[in-house]
Formats: structure tokens, C-alpha cells, sequence
């Protein structure tokens, strides 16, 4: 029968050999401990940086993950507006030509620039048709918009009421769009009454003048 001694004698001297190389390590240098720690030190840190960098990856991919979820939430709300807009395509379309109609006759109703002094000649003619007495017609500046111009005329009129009245209705029918403003009634020692009001009246721009109008107006000004 063969002696098993020596294999357990060797099998505890290779474990206190072991044990001594991890006894009296310096922590303050490394460099200088024996082989076998050096290694385990070594493997300790690779599989402490390797955990870290996995968990690292780990919040990125979450957060790309949450990020990948909100796009996707943005995109099937855009798909399902999308999806109704081209189910109602001829709807819209009918709409818009509509809306297009609506607005040409709204512009038909802005006189143009040339038309301009025939419509003051009809406010004052509406005025006097009524018997009633200018004291004040002054038209002011033209204020350009984007599209459109707006040309206040200050009013000062007397009369009996019921001609102011009918005057005021008369502006209030003519074809062109005319509305009156900041108006006061005051009586008269005669015994009738003043009307000071501040007509507006209205002209669409033509083309040229409608891209000088963009040109002077600021970016910035336009989406306020």
C-alpha cells in the first residue's frame, strides 16, 4: 500500500505557503507583495471596473430605452393624426376652398387704393344726405398692416337724432367696410345733437406692396 503522507504533507506546505504571501502585506505598496496577491489585486479591480462599467451600461440603456418609448408614443399620436387627416382629405380640401371663397369676398369688401377717395366721398355724401352738418372730417395716416391698411378719419357731426342714427346705420350698409368709433354723443344749446366718432375704413395691399410691408417688418415682430 502506497504512503499517502508525503501528498498531505506537500498539500499543507503549498497552503501555508500561500497563507504567508498574504501576511505582512504593506497596503501603501503593492509593487512590493509577493506574486499571488499581486494577481488577486489585480483580478479584484478587473471585475470591479468590469461591474461598474456594466451597470454604467446598464443606465444608459435605460435611459435610451425611455427615450426610444417617448418617440414612439409622439410617433403613433403623429401616424393617428396623420391617418385622420387622410381619411378627411376631401373634406379639408372642400373646407379650405371654402375658407378661400370666404376670404375673397372679404377682400372684395377692402377697397383698393385707387377706390379710396370715392369711398370718403360717400361717408361725407351719407352724412349729407341725412342733414346733417360736418363740423369735422379729417382723414389721418394710413397705418399699414401685413395685408391690409387702415386709414382713420376723425368725424364731427350735428344734427337732429334720429339723422345721426340713420347715418350711422347708412356707414354701417355700405358696401365697402366702414365702422365707427369712439363714438360721443353730446347735445347742442340749439337743441339738437353732436356725434365725434373716429371712422376706420379699410384697403387691401397690392403685391408690391405687400412684399415692401414683409421686408420692413421684423421676424420677430411677425409671430408676435
Amino acid at each position: 500500500m502506497a504512503d499517502k503522507t508525503p501528498s498531505k504533507l506537500n498539500f499543507a506546505e503549498l497552503q501555508q505557503q500561500l497563507k504567508s504571501q498574504f501576511q505582512g502585506l504593506n497596503p501603501n505598496d503593492p509593487s512590493s507583495w509577493p506574486a499571488i496577491p499581486r494577481f488577486a489585486l489585480c483580478f479584484v479591480l478587473m471585475v470591479a471596473i468590469v461591474v461598474a462599467l456594466w451597470f454604467v451600461w446598464l443606465n444608459n440603456s435605460d435611459a435610451e430605452l425611455e427615450a426610444e418609448r417617448a418617440k414612439e408614443v409622439t410617433l403613433r399620436d403623429d401616424y393617428q393624426k396623420k391617418l385622420v387627416q387622410a381619411v378627411n382629405l376631401d373634406a379639408l380640401k372642400k373646407q379650405r376652398e371654402q375658407v378661400q371663397q370666404y376670404v375673397t369676398q372679404l377682400e372684395k369688401q377692402l377697397p383698393s387704393k385707387a377706390e379710396m377717395d370715392a369711398l370718403l366721398s360717400d361717408i361725407n355724401q351719407a352724412g349729407l344726405g341725412r342733414s346733417l352738418r360736418f363740423e369735422l372730417f379729417r382723414p389721418g395716416s394710413v397705418s399699414a398692416k401685413e395685408y391690409y391698411a387702415e386709414l382713420p378719419i376723425a368725424l364731427r357731426v350735428s344734427g337732429r337724432y334720429h339723422d345721426i342714427g340713420s347715418f350711422a346705420s347708412d356707414v354701417a350698409n355700405l358696401s365697402r367696410i366702414v365702422t365707427l368709433n369712439n363714438l360721443s354723443i353730446l347735445p347742442t344749446r340749439d337743441g339738437q345733437l353732436q356725434m365725434e366718432a373716429t371712422a376706420k375704413t379699410f384697403r387691401y395691399l397690392d403685391s408690391d406692396e405687400v412684399a415692401a410691408q414683409r421686408k420692413a417688418t421684423p421676424a420677430g415682430a411677425k409671430k408676435k
